[in-house]
């Protein structure tokens, strides 16, 4: 088996599974933390979250292995197939880089970050309201994308194997 088909498939899986726990925010989580009240729900996500802050490290690994395995990937392309023919594996990788890792590091780092230093405890109703509505609906959008996006790049990364 080659290099480049070893490192797509562990782009593949960690990328996959990466894809997994964003759609498992998607269609479980957010969904279920959806149902609990102001207070309820940003309590519920600073303690999920911390969990990933305090660099939990199969998440780490996970999370971490899948950009090493894509960078990996395009390089072991380019060096065994050439430019030309390393086109999809570019375009895949840096749809993956940009729209899971990218909209995380832009986007649900800074939201996450700002939750988890609320001290709720101490928040009135209103300011409770106003801190969920101005971060529920952001990072829910932005989770679908990047759910999109990483189950769509593994899919093609998929068929990228499959026609070696």
């Amino acid at each position: 088996m080659a290099f480049l088909d070893i490192s797509l498939i562990f782009a593949i899986l960690l990328c996959s599974l990466v894809s997994g726990f964003i759609f498992t925010y998607s269609i479980v989580v957010m969904p279920g933390l959806s149902n609990l009240n102001d207070k309820d729900f940003l309590k519920a996500f600073q303690v999920t979250d911390a969990l990933i802050q305090n660099n939990q490290p199969l998440f780490m690994f996970t999370w971490i292995g899948s950009i090493v395995a894509i960078l990996t990937t395009i390089l072991a392309s380019l060096i065994t197939v050439g430019l030309l023919e390393s086109w999809l594996i570019i375009l895949v990788g840096a749809a993956y880089l940009l729209g899971v890792q990218g909209i995380t590091v832009a986007i649900h780092i800074p939201l996450n970050n700002h939750i988890q230093k609320l001290n709720i405890e101490e928040l009135n109703d209103k300011t409770l309201a106003y801190e969920r509505k101005n971060f529920e609906a952001k990072w829910n959008f932005f989770n679908k994308i990047r759910t999109f996006v990483g189950i769509s790049a593994s899919s093609l990364l998929l068929i990228v194997l499959s026609l070696r």
